[in-house]
């Protein structure tokens, strides 16, 4: 896990800040009718996470979150998604937020299968996701099952 190593995932958020500015990346929470939340596990980073991943430039926040629950865990969209909450990412770097949505309706197109950037992808219960989910992950989940505000920071 390359970005697992304090200094490289500084070095990765340093150049991204140079190239941006203020980085903006999304998360998003697709909870199936059974109360299972999907989560990945990606190559570069250990640990469950929610969907998600940066905005690129030209591109809208929602367009962001469609695209990576497509390309991350082979989700499409059956009504518009909801902003949950908006978030400080310090630990990534001074200035990079997070937006949270979430997906009312989706579908699965089909399994997803490793590639070079998704390790793996399940679903699982929302109020006990697998051990290894990061602490965001688990905070974001009891915001909304619990009906919370966000919190300010990721």
């Amino acid at each position: 896990m390359l970005l697992d190593r304090p200094l490289l995932r500084r070095l990765f958020h340093l150049g991204a800040l140079a190239t941006r500015g203020v980085t903006l990346g999304v998360r998003g929470a697709a909870i199936d009718g059974q109360g299972r939340v999907a989560l990945v596990r990606h190559t570069y980073i250990s640990g469950w996470h929610l969907p998600g991943g940066g905005v690129e430039l030209g591109e809208t926040a929602v367009a962001a979150m469609t695209r990576e629950f497509r390309e991350e865990a082979e989700i499409v969209l059956d009504a518009p998604l909801r902003l949950h909450g908006f978030y400080r990412n310090a630990a990534a770097a001074p200035r990079d937020h997070v937006a949270l949505f979430v997906a009312p309706a989706f579908a699965v197109l089909r399994t997803k299968t490793p590639d070079r950037e998704i390790a793996a992808c399940a679903f699982f219960p929302a109020d006990d996701p697998p051990e290894g989910t990061t602490r965001a992950t688990r905070a974001r989940l009891r915001e909304i099952r619990d009906g919370l505000p966000p919190a300010a920071d990721w």
